[in-house]
């Protein structure tokens, strides 16, 4: 039987959008259709251009394996930078006449009778495919506290994925609500500028000094010249993540061999703050590394400023004029800041998506997500998720496993344009899976370390991470074993 044209819509041009498309053009898939809300690629590093935006894994790893970049100007590179690599990417691999910019998918449906999907955009486009992708990543869609009051303030708010450049901060009073890893990075840069800065921390963070540097010319036109020298830096960089750091999370021996090392390099760090009851409510009560270890030379230097403050108490209330905390106190503020995180429960939010028997997924999900090898989901035919459930690294570099994601639903693309009418992961398949990552999870630090994380959600259940070796979540899906899925011709 020959091969069939399969027309295939990815949702999202993120790093996972963009390792999709390359993978499917690269196979000869041509009928392509990137929709993408934005003005352009990049995803999360189109979004996020907060003062300081950067990325907390090295660059020559936090890459990809088919675009190596030798000129990287740093060892953790910046937002700007990031960018300007993905938007390279999707123009050197010639995917920008598939992308459909400004146009976000409200809704997906299959028709089960057709077996496609039709998809629906806030434009109130309505297009078929045979193959949906759903790449919209796991950090898209800030999350906002709703606390009282919050319509009644007169100042300037916003998120800081959403940061308004149009507002002088300038001689402010502003108010930072969260102390993660956007509001380490930007609280030092916007410190100097501001009247009076109070960072409202939700949970104290293991934060350990950044090993950041920039490259040199020399290194650079190295790198260029000798593509082996920057293969053994990448290499180098991946096995200290998967040999060292990864067993400090995942294995319980591991978690007691290297806690106390991750541990006396962050309270080390902790000693420049000079306040003695400030470090006391700066330093975590819970396990290091269960919540992802934040990485900056500057922030707690920045907390030393007299024009700064730590507030630990929860704000109750938003007034005109500032906020209320649960002691009563009212903190004066201008301007808001949300440095709150992402939905990271929310993997397609927006978008509605409604499999084979009506079931809309997240319906499917009431009781936490869950997919087979983060990508497929029962009733949901020819239906694909990249970063999906239980696919997030605690260490190391997401691309990694995007570039496996990538080549697993390729072999799926392959099946269905070579004959296959459907691709339906097997319940039996799923619940083996999601019972075994599950129990897995059950004695790592994530599940077991005493912090509150966006890894797991509201039953505390983990929904985010997977629980091994990058290496083995590229040997699982290496291959696409036909018998996991409910094929109809």
């Amino acid at each position: 039987m020959g091969r069939r044209e399969l027309s295939i819509a990815v949702v999202g041009s993120g790093f996972s959008g963009i390792a999709l498309a390359v993978g499917l053009k690269k196979a000869g898939f041509t009928d392509l259709t990137i929709f993408e809300r934005g003005d352009g690629p990049g995803g999360v590093w189109r979004d996020n251009t907060y003062p300081g935006a950067a990325c907390d894994a090295p660059s020559h790893l936090y890459s990809y394996s088919f675009a190596p970049k030798p000129d990287w100007t740093r060892r953790f590179a910046e937002q700007p930078e990031i960018l300007a690599y993905l938007r390279h990417c999707a123009e050197r691999f010639s995917l920008l006449p598939h992308c459909r910019f400004g146009s976000e998918v409200t809704e997906a449906v299959f028709d089960g009778a057709a077996r496609r999907w039709r998809v629906r955009t806030a434009r109130g486009e309505e297009r078929e495919f045979d193959l949906l992708v759903a790449a919209c990543g796991q950090l898209g869609n800030p999350a906002v506290p709703s606390l009282p009051g919050l319509d009644s303030f007169t100042g300037t708010v916003f998120h800081s994925a959403r940061w308004d450049h149009d507002h002088d901060l300038t001689g402010e009073k502003v108010v930072v609500v969260g102390n993660g890893a956007s509001a380490i990075q930007f609280v030092p840069l916007i410190a100097p500028d501001v009247a009076d800065l109070t960072v409202f921390q939700i949970e104290p963070n293991w934060i350990s000094r950044k090993p950041d540097r920039v490259y040199p010319r020399l290194r650079q036109r190295l790198n260029r010249r000798l593509p082996l020298v920057q293969k053994a830096s990448r290499l180098g960089i991946f096995l200290w993540f998967e040999l060292l750091l990864n067993p400090a999370l995942t294995a319980p021996a591991g978690r007691r061999l290297l806690s106390a090392h991750i541990r006396a390099l962050c309270l080390f760090a902790l000693r420049s703050v000079k306040n003695p009851a400030l470090r006391r409510a700066l330093t975590p009560d819970y396990e290091p590394g269960c919540k992802r270890i934040l990485t900056s030379s500057e922030y707690y230097d920045t907390l030393n400023r007299p024009d700064v403050r730590v507030v630990t108490r929860p704000i109750t209330e938003v007034a005109p004029d500032g906020v209320r905390t649960a002691d009563g106190v009212h903190h004066p503020a201008d301007t808001i800041i949300w440095a709150t995180g992402f939905r990271s429960q929310d993997f397609v939010a927006p978008m509605r998506v409604v499999g084979s028997d009506g079931v809309e997924l997240n319906t499917a999900w009431k009781d936490g997500a869950r997919a087979y090898l983060g990508m497929a989901v029962a009733g949901f035919p020819n239906f694909f998720l990249m970063y999906g459930p239980n696919t997030n690294v605690g260490s190391g570099s997401i691309v990694h496993m995007l570039e496996s994601q990538a080549a697993y639903i390729v072999q799926a693309a392959e099946l269905l344009a070579g004959g296959a009418g459907s691709l339906e992961v097997r319940d039996d398949v799923l619940d083996a899976h999601d019972a075994a990552v599950q129990r897995r999870l059950s004695t790592t630090v994530w599940n077991q370390g005493g912090c509150d994380s966006w890894y797991l959600d509201p039953t505390r259940r983990n929904t985010n991470n997977w629980p091994g070796y990058m290496t083995g979540y590229r040997r699982r899906t290496r291959r696409l074993d036909p018998s996991d899925y409910r094929l109809l011709p």
